[in-house]
């Protein structure tokens, strides 16, 4: 829809309650009214009345102060529904799992929103190794790895159109600094066809990845291996990216995508 048609048919109140909705994070798991009302610039007594309404439907709930608000259980069953509904998740468990098992790896599946990363599924290694990221956790697609395989088959027109400014956010002295230079990255890997980064995102984490495509030939999602060490041993290199290239190839079939090269 165009912006006009948009504008049209929005509904402002469920714009605004949506938008309230976002302002928590993990960082702000606890917000107040006024504050609500300051960051949205809208009057206070419309956000209470949006945070009466969203508290009734159980999306979000009192904290125990009784004056801040956080978010309720009823967020959380829409993100597992969401999450449910994704054929991907429930296909991708057991090929990650398999690789998991064969390898000794955790293997994770994200798809993209926007200009992040979502971990949609997750399969932990029984290493010592703990990793922070977990299901629903967001990441910039322009610093990671598995963002990198998302980001391949982007035209330079659509990565400008994505990232306007001058400069990228820095995450890392290995992230692209411009749209340029992220492009150039990309190409790179669309070609070769897998991603192979050690310390790009975290310095003592190194990433296999590679595309998962649909029925349409689209980049689905990324499926990636996680190899908690600052280097791969190179003997270990070819067979840890067979294994990943294989699994994507395996979950891209089981979305029915038929012309995906087989990694043999």
């Amino acid at each position: 829809m165009s912006t006009r048609e948009v504008e049209k048919y929005s509904v402002p109140g469920l714009e605004r309650g949506l938008r309230i909705l976002c302002e928590f994070s993990r960082e702000t798991p606890t917000l107040t009214a006024p504050i609500l009302a300051k960051r949205l610039n809208v009057p206070r007594t419309t956000v209470f009345r949006l945070l009466v309404t969203l508290e009734g439907l159980g999306f979000v709930e009192r904290a125990r102060n009784g004056r801040d608000y956080q978010l309720g259980t009823a967020v959380l069953k829409l993100g597992f529904e969401y999450l449910a509904s994704l054929s991907l998740t429930e296909l991708s468990r057991p090929i990650l799992e398999s690789l998991r098992d064969d390898l000794g790896y955790s293997a994770n599946l994200v798809i993209r929103d926007g200009r992040d990363i979502v971990y949609v599924q997750k399969v932990a290694s029984n290493s010592l190794f703990t990793s922070a990221v977990h299901i629903g956790t967001r990441l910039p697609a322009h610093a990671t790895v598995l963002g990198r395989v998302l980001l391949c088959n982007h035209s330079f027109q659509e990565l400008q159109d994505l990232y306007p400014e001058e400069h990228l956010q820095s995450h890392g002295p290995q992230t692209p600094p411009t749209v340029k230079d992220l492009y150039k990255l990309l190409h790179t890997d669309k070609e070769r066809g897998y991603v192979l980064e050690e310390g790009f995102f975290e310095r003592n984490i190194s990433t296999i990845a590679a595309p998962v495509y649909n029925e349409d030939g689209d980049v689905q999602a990324a499926l990636g291996l996680t190899i908690p060490h600052v280097h791969i041993p190179p003997g270990d290199r070819d067979k840890l990216i067979l294994k990943v290239r294989t699994a994507a190839g395996d979950l891209s079939a089981c979305l029915n995508h038929s012309a995906q090269t087989r990694v043999s």
